[in-house]
């Protein structure tokens, strides 16, 4: 298991916007990340004290970044930044997500990596029972052209 201070430097989130605390598992196809966030008061992505099941396309989009991060460390170098610019057959099976009881278990699975963009599939559960699942594409390309 690694927790936050071996990867929180490899995501661009900080504070309470880092929404994962641990990595339970990793390889090159995907990630095992565990949260804990959706019961904090001060989770920065609640609105009128109650977090919508849709949040959690946040929790795998983080998973997927810091997999990028880990995969990148892991080769010498350092992930390109990206832009998560879309969701694609998201279905949630729940309606909110902080009055779950336990921590949530955040899988992301690489489909594609490319030089300009990543596409994963993820799925958020809590103790085996699915909260949402998905697909997350990210473009690197986008902000690598706005530096240039």
């Amino acid at each position: 298991m690694l927790d936050k201070a071996y990867w929180q430097d490899l995501i661009p989130h900080r504070g309470a916007m880092c929404l994962l605390h641990a990595i339970v598992a990793w390889d090159e196809a995907g990630i095992h990340a565990r949260a804990r966030s959706h019961r904090q008061a001060d989770n920065p992505l609640r609105a009128d004290g109650r977090l919508h099941a849709v949040n959690l396309c946040e929790y795998g989009a983080q998973a997927m970044a810091v997999h990028g991060g880990l995969l990148a460390r892991r080769a010498g170098g350092v992930a390109a930044p990206g832009l998560l610019v879309a969701l694609r057959a998201v279905k949630l099976y729940a309606v909110r997500v902080d009055d779950v009881p336990g921590d949530l278990d955040v899988h992301a699975q690489c489909l594609l990596a490319g030089a300009e963009a990543m596409q994963y599939a993820f799925r958020v559960e809590q103790a085996g029972a699915v909260l949402a699942e998905g697909r997350a594409l990210a473009n690197t390309a986008a902000l690598d052209s706005r530096h240039t």
